[in-house]
């Protein structure tokens, strides 16, 4: 586990978890060792802080790549703490250069780490689970490993969209793991990728009660961690 990421666990973790208090179920599901990847619904930037809490290992998220190529001090500072997370670089421009992510983030798999990614693509709207993208399937299959189903409640309601600062206390966080889904031997062809998807966010759906809606979420002015997937 990469040394602040080690730090954070010891002392931003227990603050956060005695701030929001999250319900935390199926911590049984994820695995003492070896590669994953861990699939949530996405309502608000606090899902990240909270989910990297709870996890008692090290969980690799997206960042945006210019955090990690920044000049001057505050750049040089960014890359420090981006680096020293484990983050994953994804790059914005999308095409190749959004692909670039996935890639580096297959062997952080097969190395035995975790990762994290929102199939949505973005933070829900308005609290209703948007149709996955399929690019956790892509990432699953290239790199033999499960998905684990993520369920999150909650997080809407401490920080909603348009707000900076969370408020713990303004409603009851839940955090729910599925058991892990494996894909491994499975085609990557297109209509195996949505299949692969649509299971896991049937999965993700069972876990959160959300209303289902059939197609993609509205894009937004996007966040780190959002679109990774």
């Amino acid at each position: 586990m990469p040394l602040l990421y080690t730090i954070g666990k010891l002392t931003v973790a227990p603050t956060l978890r005695l701030a929001f208090r999250p319900h935390v179920e199926g911590l049984e599901h994820i695995p003492a060792t070896g590669g994953a990847i861990f699939a949530g619904n996405h309502l608000s930037v606090t899902d990240e802080l909270l989910l990297g809490t709870v996890v008692p290992r090290h969980l690799a998220f997206w960042a945006k790549a210019e955090y990690f190529t920044g000049t001057g001090v505050k750049g040089a500072f960014s890359k420090f703490v981006m680096t020293g997370l484990g983050a994953i670089p994804v790059e914005r421009a999308g095409g190749r250069a959004a692909l670039s992510a996935f890639d580096a983030a297959i062997p952080v798999l097969k190395s035995g780490d975790l990762v994290a990614v929102y199939p949505e693509g973005t933070r829900s709207p308005d609290g209703r689970l948007y149709r996955g993208r399929t690019g956790a399937a892509r990432l699953a299959v290239a790199a033999g490993v499960p998905i684990i189903p993520v369920g999150v409640t909650g997080t809407d309601k401490a920080q909603p969209i348009g707000t900076r600062v969370p408020r713990p206390g303004r409603a009851e966080i839940g955090i729910r793991f599925g058991k892990p889904l494996d894909f491994t031997g499975r085609p990557d062809d297109r209509a195996s990728l949505r299949e692969m998807t649509d299971e896991l966010m049937s999965e993700i759906q069972k876990l959160t009660g959300q209303e289902y809606v059939p197609r993609y979420a509205p894009r937004r002015s996007e966040t780190p961690g959002d679109g990774a997937a």
